[in-house]
């Protein structure tokens, strides 16, 4: 891969920089207008009602759900921030009243610097397991943060009560949605199966990860589709085929971070 040649952005665009690295992140010209609300909507569309019992409510599964959590747009100040633009919807839907620049101020960082001799294939970089590799501005080359930093800053909002759905079936985490909780979920940029992928050293380790990955946050599902909310398009409630979504979040490691 030549990395002067071309950027590879989480979301799939290419752009072109003459002389700046920059390994992949969600980024995209989508329109940088920022929707936010600070209070949790509450509107929750089912297909069928949850059961009752004398001790409360048992939720079964719905057919179908749709959350109204309020759509945060990344850019234009967070041109690699998908996953903390992703946490503040969550967040917002919870009743958190916080931005998504508090979040990007407070998840942990990896400082590792980039080591790409010439600008061609990465050596050595972070760790995306341990907090956000790079700058997630965009002023300098970025990539991605990882569910374990995001549940360390999710749980300083929400404490006892964020919940790391991360190797579970893809029906646990939907039943999850279906109590109500909407869930920050990687993915890719196009939601298919990624097919760019890197490795460098991290100390004496070596991390391999895709370039095209996306963080988006998981709103809804019916029969055949689920539901999310872009911080790269700007797209809320985008449908994307169940069976595609699933298909690129396994090779995401099932990362999915939500709450109780």
């Amino acid at each position: 891969m030549h990395i002067l040649e071309v950027i590879c952005l989480k979301k799939g665009y290419y752009l072109y920089l003459a002389a700046l690295f920059v390994i992949t992140g969600c980024n995209g010209e989508a329109n940088t207008n920022i929707t936010q609300q600070s209070q949790p909507p509450a509107v929750i569309t089912y297909e069928n009602e949850p059961e009752k019992t004398k001790g409360g409510t048992v939720f079964t599964m719905p057919e179908k759900i749709m959350l109204d959590v309020p759509l945060i747009k990344q850019n234009p100040e967070l041109k690699y921030g998908c996953e903390v633009t992703s946490l503040a919807m969550v967040l917002n839907y919870a009743g958190v009243k916080v931005d998504k620049m508090e979040l990007y101020r407070g998840v942990r960082k990896e400082y590792d610097p980039l080591d790409n001799p010439g600008g061609n294939n990465i050596k050595k970089w972070g760790d995306p397991n341990k907090g956000f590799v790079g700058d997630m501005t965009g002023n300098f080359p970025g990539y991605a943060v990882f569910e374990k930093p995001i549940v360390e800053l999710m749980d300083k909002y929400l404490p006892g009560r964020t919940v790391n759905l991360t190797d579970m079936e893809f029906n646990d985490v939907l039943k999850h949605i279906g109590n109500g909780f909407p869930a920050v979920i990687w993915t890719t940029g196009d939601f298919r199966l990624p097919d760019r992928w890197e490795s460098w050293l991290h100390g004496k380790r070596t991390i391999r990860t895709p370039l095209d990955l996306h963080a988006v946050v998981l709103v809804g599902y019916d029969s055949e589709n689920v539901y999310v909310n872009d911080p790269l398009s700007g797209k809320k409630q985008h449908g994307v085929n169940k069976e595609k979504f699933i298909l690129s979040w396994k090779a995401l490691k099932k990362r999915t971070v939500s709450y109780k």
